[in-house]
């Protein structure tokens, strides 16, 4: 198949040169492999040549791939983080979703891709910096037209939409979001927060369960990568350990009568 003009590619050597580019035809790319000229026409898997002769490959861009290349103002939420929360909450096609604390938008176009062009993420954010950043980030990725922007504080206006699926929330003080998540979130909706410390983790647990929240559960993703030879297979000597603690947990209703 035929790359598009403007569609996101990423242009592979090696895992230690990678580039994610947007197809321009006679696009040049400088790298430290030297320089590539972009074809009128490309095609997804192609072989590429280096002006010094280095072989690179066009392909399709993971999710993971297009959320870690963004432009970054702010800590992002790690792809191994990320796949737990939005399994965890059921999210998929046509749902409609709350993120609040934009960040750099690493997180909005994963559930932005998550949910589809039928879906919606609301995704609110209280520093205008970083929201103009995500806004761009987002619009790169060709997937701004599902997500909804706004410069506010949730904990002090509210969000302003109901019958929410799920909320991911990822700010210094969650527990300040819980009761205007709970009014946002539909029957049976998901909380999904990610926070550094386990401080931040008792005060928000404390505050779903004063809410009214069941199922509440924390979790610590860690991702170790195998290091696959034709001798010696073992992990590597790094790993993606502790970037926050994810905390989850389900909104229900009050008895009835």
């Amino acid at each position: 198949m035929t790359v598009r003009t403007g569609e996101q590619v990423l242009v592979y050597h090696s895992e230690r040169a990678k580039f994610l580019v947007t197809f321009q035809p006679g696009k040049r790319i400088s790298t430290h492999l030297g320089e590539i000229e972009l074809p009128e026409t490309l095609e997804w898997g192609a072989a590429l040549q280096s002006n010094i002769g280095k072989t690179f490959y066009v392909l399709r861009p993971s999710t993971s791939d297009v959320a870690m290349k963004v432009k970054r103002t702010t800590t992002i939420i790690y792809p191994k983080d990320a796949g737990w929360m939005m399994l965890e909450a059921g999210i998929g096609a046509g749902s409609r979703v709350l993120e609040v604390g934009t960040g750099s938008g690493s997180l909005t176009i994963m559930l932005a891709r998550v949910v589809g062009p039928e879906g919606r993420v609301y995704s609110f954010e209280r520093r205008e910096e970083f929201l103009k950043n995500a806004i761009s980030n987002v619009e790169r990725a060709g997937l701004a037209d599902r997500v909804e922007f706004a410069l506010r504080d949730p904990s002090v206006d509210g969000f302003g939409v109901t019958d929410i699926e799920a909320a991911f929330v990822d700010v210094p003080e969650p527990w300040t979001l819980v009761s205007p998540v709970f009014d946002a979130l539909m029957g049976g909706g998901a909380w999904i927060s990610l926070s550094p410390n386990v401080e931040q983790v008792k005060a928000t647990w404390k505050a779903l369960k004063e809410r009214g929240f069941v199922r509440i559960k924390a979790v610590e993703i860690l991702e170790r990568e195998i290091l696959i030879r034709e001798h010696g297979v073992r992990p590597r000597e790094r790993m993606i350990s502790h970037t926050g603690y994810i905390l989850s947990a389900r909104k229900v209703l009050p008895p009835s009568g």
